[in-house]
């Protein structure tokens, strides 16, 4: 009996110290500040944040410390983006998507066309089984959209937050999801060239010719929510 109850103590001890230890949402422990991450949503206000190209627009709102982005209820929409311009950085936020919607995470963006994927690529976040339309490997979760498509599927069911991580260091890219790494890719090489002239951006000369830009969060009718946004230069 003794026994058991040392176990059983035991066990509770151990989860109250993972419970008390885990770090809160949108905050930056003591090593990552260290290592210089920046935290890029504080949980409660939108600083360090735009629209793009500042339109005046009503789909962005954060509840319960989540930034999300309506899918009713919105007379204009536009994407958000970061205040400021980024080179080479490493990138993690955590999401998760609503039924049948889609979005996506947008890098090395600029704004001088009608849309920020246009010029930046764009990791896609969508509801893989459940997306009204027919999508291609190319368009699933994790994937460098219309580009290159995640090796596995590792996307957790709609409605559970994902886990991302964007690298991008001197034009070579690495896409995260939830622990593994399922796009790898380098820009600018006759490689990457010739998978752009069989996309969809193969007539869009501005499409991922930047080499520094703003991270967007993309509005394509809502039902994303967004938490965790931190990011580390390179």
């Amino acid at each position: 009996m003794k026994k058991n109850l040392l176990i059983i103590c035991t066990v509770i001890a151990t989860m109250s110290f993972m419970t008390n230890n885990k770090q809160k949402d949108n905050t930056l422990s003591k090593q990552e500040k260290k290592e210089g991450w920046k935290l890029l949503f504080d949980g409660t206000t939108m600083n360090g944040w735009r629209f793009y190209q500042n339109k005046k627009v009503d789909d962005w709102n954060i509840k319960n410390g989540e930034l999300y982005c309506k899918i009713e209820g919105v007379t204009k929409r536009a994407d958000l983006i970061t205040n400021d311009k980024y080179e080479n950085f490493e990138l993690q936020i955590d999401w998760k998507i609503a039924p049948k919607e889609n979005s996506g995470i947008i890098y090395m963006v600029t704004e001088d066309n009608g849309a920020t994927y246009e010029s930046g690529p764009e990791y896609q976040l969508i509801d893989d089984d459940g997306y009204p339309e027919k999508i291609k490997d190319v368009q699933q979760s994790g994937a460098n959209y219309d580009m290159n498509p995640p090796t596995v599927k590792v996307v957790k069911p709609v409605g559970e937050f994902n886990h991302t991580k964007i690298v991008v260091n001197k034009g070579h890219v690495e896409h995260w999801l939830n622990g593994t790494k399922v796009v790898d890719y380098q820009l600018w090489t006759p490689e990457w060239e010739q998978t752009k002239a069989k996309s969809k951006w193969k007539d869009v000369k501005t499409y991922g010719m930047s080499k520094i830009g703003h991270i967007a969060l993309q509005d394509h009718g809502g039902g994303v929510w967004f938490k965790n946004i931190k990011i580390k230069t390179l």
